[in-house]
């Protein structure tokens, strides 16, 4: 689809259009999944988007400029190849493209329903005398990828390859500044806390199905095990060269024994807890070539208790003189507790630390909102949602609801297949974003690239590089670990290749 970039004072009325509207400053998943399905309500679609020009209302959350020019933006959105027509506004006066193009429909992101913007609402009150169709939605939530059923995999490798390229030029990021900072990184000092985890990978051969019952029959080949949850976290901290401290809960067991051992192999301060009443978690994937059959967890999930909160909180305070941040690692398996939260936050204040934190709870109920005032928070979306019990919000919407809701001064919302969103606030309060791509098109295991990410972002940023160039280093970090079968620190010098290769192809 070629799409035309017009002027306002050159549209012509089409009664059967759909009209979209927004600023569209950085182009992400939201934003396309809103205007795929403003697309999907009639055709053709065309796009009012907002001038540079527009006055003081509340257009784009506090009325502040737009960081990028329309000309910009505008480009950005014919590269999608979503929207027949753009109309360029010279500020807000979407009523004034109503009135010329007569639009048959006029669909608006969820934000707007409950707006008291002039602007909206004088452009709804208009579609409404006119006997015409307002829509409010924000587009489809898919957790699950289907770009494979559309194009090889090489044809989306190519293509999200050149999105990381865009992105990274957006922000002013070439392949020498990128891995300056990779090498600046040995300064940083790091503390982890949260749930250690132990994974088992067992290779199995399918031998067929039971004779008495349709279960599928297997042997097994081979076993591999790794350090997980916030041991991993530790583990890839220490592997690009910054120095850490991993504080834990663990069992008084084999399982705890082996994570003694490979922290003291890797250089990682040991900071473990033993605790009797429970085991370490220890969970076992069986595999049959790349397919994973089913996992088998052995774990606790009741909250520690107060003796062992204490020896926790003691190991944090003798820690927390010595380092520059701390990593909150919360798989809710019950040492994070509300009284461990509390305390990191006192200790935040009294150090000048910086707090970064991840919750997941793929199987447990979590909520990343009990992280208060951190530095960075690092939600999946389905996280995000659960968390503010929001289903419907566009991205941008939610990712304001998440920062206001925490204090967090920057967010990465993880969008699993359509990469991530890093958002920090300038200056002026304004929340501004850019999106990397997910740049592994057919990833091999999924588990522990959160757990990647949220060590580069804790390392750049106690580095005290910018967000943006950090997201972009752990863009590469998370296809890293995903191509590799279980949880393998990556160190800088893989880092520095796979930058390399993206940005000087």
């Amino acid at each position: 689809m070629n799409t035309d970039v017009i002027a306002l004072s050159d549209a012509i009325p089409n009664s059967s259009c759909v009209l979209a509207y927004g600023h569209f400053s950085s182009i992400h998943p939201g934003h396309i999944r809103y205007l795929k399905h403003a697309a999907a309500q009639g055709s053709p679609l065309m796009v009012a988007l907002i001038g540079d020009n527009q006055d003081r209302e509340r257009i784009n959350g506090n009325g502040l400029p737009f960081r990028y020019p329309q000309v910009d933006r505008a480009e950005a959105l014919k590269l999608l190849n979503l929207a027949s027509s753009i109309v360029m506004l010279n500020g807000n006066e979407l009523s004034e493209a109503i009135h010329l193009l007569q639009p048959a429909m006029l669909v608006l992101g969820k934000e707007h329903q409950r707006s008291r913007e002039p602007a909206i609402l004088r452009a709804t009150e208009l579609m409404r005398q006119l006997g015409r169709d307002v829509m409010f939605h924000s587009g489809d939530t898919h957790y699950a990828k289907t770009e494979l059923l559309r194009d090889s995999e090489n044809g989306l490798a190519r293509k999200r390859q050149e999105q990381f390229r865009r992105a990274c030029k957006r922000q002013g990021l070439d392949l020498g500044t990128l891995q300056r900072h990779l090498d600046e990184w040995t300064g940083a000092r790091l503390a982890v806390v949260g749930d250690t985890i132990v994974d088992q990978y067992t290779a199995c051969e399918a031998v067929g199905m039971s004779a008495e019952a349709p279960v599928v029959v297997v042997r097994e080949l081979e076993d591999r095990v790794f350090i997980g949850g916030a041991g991993v976290v530790a583990s890839h901290v220490r592997a690009l060269g910054a120095q850490c401290e991993l504080v834990s809960v663990v069992g008084m067991d084999g399982p705890a024994e082996l994570v003694r051992q490979q922290l003291q192999s890797q250089g990682i301060g040991n900071s473990l807890i033993g605790d009797a009443s429970r085991p370490t978690t220890f969970k076992k994937r069986y595999l049959v070539g790349n397919q994973k059959l089913f996992r088998v967890s052995r774990m606790e999930e009741h909250t520690i208790f107060p003796e062992v909160e204490d020896q926790l909180i003691s190991r944090l305070e003798d820690v927390s003189s010595n380092i520059d941040g701390l990593i909150v690692s919360d798989f809710v398996y019950g040492v994070i507790t509300d009284r461990v939260l509390e305390v990191i936050k006192d200790l935040a204040r009294r150090h000048s630390l910086n707090l970064y934190g991840d919750l997941q709870c793929s199987s447990q109920i979590g909520d990343i909102t009990r992280f208060k005032d951190f530095t960075l928070l690092c939600p999946n979306e389905r996280e995000a949602r659960m968390a503010v019990q929001d289903k419907d919000a566009g991205l941008e919407q939610l990712a304001n609801h998440i920062t206001q809701t925490t204090g967090c001064q920057k967010l990465v919302l993880k969008l699993g297949s359509e990469g991530l969103i890093a958002y920090e606030r300038d200056r002026q309060g304004k929340l501004f974003n850019q999106h990397f791509p997910a740049l592994s098109v057919n990833p091999l295991d999924v588990t522990g690239a959160g757990d990647s990410l949220l060590a580069v972002m804790a390392v750049g940023l106690s580095a005290g590089h910018s967000i943006m160039a950090t997201a972009a280093i752990g863009c590469c970090m998370a296809a890293l670990a995903v191509e590799t079968m279980g949880n393998v620190a990556i160190g800088v010098e893989r880092l520095k290749q796979q930058l390399q290769f993206l940005i000087n192809q």
